[in-house]
This record gives structure tokens, sequence and C-alpha cells, in this order.
């Protein structure tokens, strides 16, 4: 309608805000995704300088993963995910377009206050898990120049955590290791593209991408974060009411956590747990081998919360 997906004034209307809350976008049938993501989600990160992309895959009790004999507690991993450059740069262009000479460019851009940012948050975040472990990605035996040098800032980096314990893997069979032991890995750290790869996948293992949170930090909250699930607009169920609400409702329980209350995020996720491990007779939806709404599943999370928060 209006031939852009955000008013002229977006940053001055969002820009003062803690915090933004946001759902899934896109409608690819009518609008590429490269156009609605670049034109609403992207600028967000970019103009925000949401520099990470926190994104947790944990198994939930009450649901079943595809992975053979895993069980809650198996899989409980944080994926840091690099995200305002990196691969995912606007820089490059296209010659010679719809001829046999047609040249398409679009190039990686690591800087070193963008990967040594990340990759601080990253180890900070595993200092404070009972594991410390960091697992990083790369590739850096066929990508000879971004790669060796994402690895070297994370040996730099590594020398000021010395009670981190750092390991690090190509993606080809990272992506391999996700599916065989997930146990395996605690904080991952990953670029833009990489990173994107494994914050799908590993909520994947989990059982259903639609429970998946996450968060697009500013750290130093010069701007606001912004919080949405993992899970993409599924226009094939639009309208339906069938969607599982558990992504949002746990990105919203992120969101309190970054704003400083901690009390309110666990009375959420433990209602989420409560309710998944509830019986045959709780609320599911189809993801998740059952028949209610998002309605249904939502109200039956809220209401735990109340009773959480009232003893």
């Amino acid at each position: 309608r209006h031939g852009q997906m955000l008013p002229d004034d977006w940053k001055e209307q969002i820009g003062g805000h803690d915090a933004i809350f946001f759902g899934a976008v896109g409608w690819p049938q009518k609008i590429p995704d490269h156009v609605s993501l670049w034109g609403s989600l992207l600028r967000f990160r970019r103009e925000f300088d949401q520099y990470v992309n926190l994104r947790p895959a944990r198994l939930m009790p009450g649901i079943r993963s595809p992975l053979a004999d895993r069980k809650p507690g198996d899989i409980d991993m944080l994926i840091v995910r690099e995200n305002t450059e990196g691969e995912y740069s606007s820089i490059g262009g296209r010659m010679f377009e719809g001829s046999e000479r047609e040249i398409v460019i679009q190039e990686t851009v690591m800087s070193r206050t963008g990967v040594d940012r990340v990759l601080k948050f990253a180890f900070d975040l595993a200092r404070t898990r009972p594991r410390k472990k960091l697992t990083s990605a790369t590739k850096s035996n066929g990508i000879s120049i971004t790669m060796p040098y994402w690895d070297e800032r994370v040996e730099a980096m590594a020398k000021s955590y010395p009670d981190v314990n750092v390991d690090r893997f190509h993606i080809d069979i990272l992506t391999a290791h996700f599916v065989q032991r997930p146990q395996a890995f605690d904080v991952v750290v990953a670029s833009n593209l990489f990173g994107d790869i494994l914050s799908d996948l590993g909520p994947a293992c989990t059982g259903t991408i639609g429970i998946a949170p996450s968060a697009n930090l500013n750290p130093t909250r010069q701007w606001p974060s912004l919080f949405e699930p993992v899970h993409g607009s599924a226009p094939d169920i639009a309208g339906k009411g069938i969607a599982n609400p558990i992504g949002q409702i746990w990105s919203a329980a992120m969101m309190l956590d970054f704003l400083g209350h901690r009390d309110a995020h666990d009375a959420i996720v433990h209602a989420i747990e409560q309710v998944l491990t509830a019986g045959s007779d709780a609320p599911r939806t189809p993801d998740l081998g059952g028949r209610a709404t998002t309605a249904d599943l939502g109200r039956e999370i809220a209401r735990t919360v109340a009773q959480t928060l009232a003893r």
C-alpha cells in the first residue's frame, strides 16, 4: 500500500523505548523475503546497533526431540550470533544483469570492533554458566581471509578468559555434531551467516522451532533491543489460529529478563514447562501433536503464570 515497510519517522517513533516486542514478518507470495526483512527487521538490527543475536536451544520437558534417546537436560545451549555485519553486508551489486556476462558480488565484512564485541559478549556469557564452555563456529579451511581473522580474534580474546574452555569446529562438521551430540555444547558463538544456520538447527533438535525465542541485543542500551520468536510468519497457516505461541511468549520472558525483571522471566518459563508436562488434557497446538488453538495454549500459560506469581 505504501511502497515501504516502515514510515519515514520510524526511528523517531520507537528509538527512545527500552525494547521492541516484534512478531514474525513476511509474506513471500506477495513481497520477496529480502524486501520485507531489509525493510524492517534488518533495519532495526543495523540502525539500533543490535549486534548480538541470542537464541536459546533447550529441550523442554514434555516435548520429544527428533533425535533418538534425548531427554531434557541433554540439549541446553545458547547460540550467540554476530548480528550487524559479516556475511550479511549490503556491499556488492550486479553487473551485466540478464546477459551471459552477468556478475553478482556480495562481500563479507568483519571489523575488529564488530568481531571483538560479540566475542566478548559470548565469553562473558559462558563465564556465567556452570560449564564455562565456549564453542566457536568457523570455516577457515575454506574461507581463507575472513574466517582465519575470526579465529585469530577468538584466540586473542580467550587469553582474557582463562577460566573458559574454548573449542572450535568448522561449520559443516559442527552441524553434524549438533545432531549427533548436542549435549557437548553450551555457548556457541558464530558469524552472522553461520549463527543464522545454527540458531535454527539448534531449536529444531529440541522438537519444534515453534517454541524458540530470540533476542536482538544492544548491550550498551543506547538503543532499544528487539525480542522476537525464531519462527517465521508461516503464511500457510495464517488465519487458522493454530500457530504455537510459545516462541513469542518465551521471547517476552527474555525481554523482561533484559529489562531487569528476572522473577517475571522465571515465572513465565516455569509456566511453559508446567503446561508442556501437564499431560494429555493440556492444550497443545498441532506442531506439538495436539488440536488446541493459539489462544487455548496462550491462555493456559497465562493462567499458570498467574498461579505461580500468586503463591
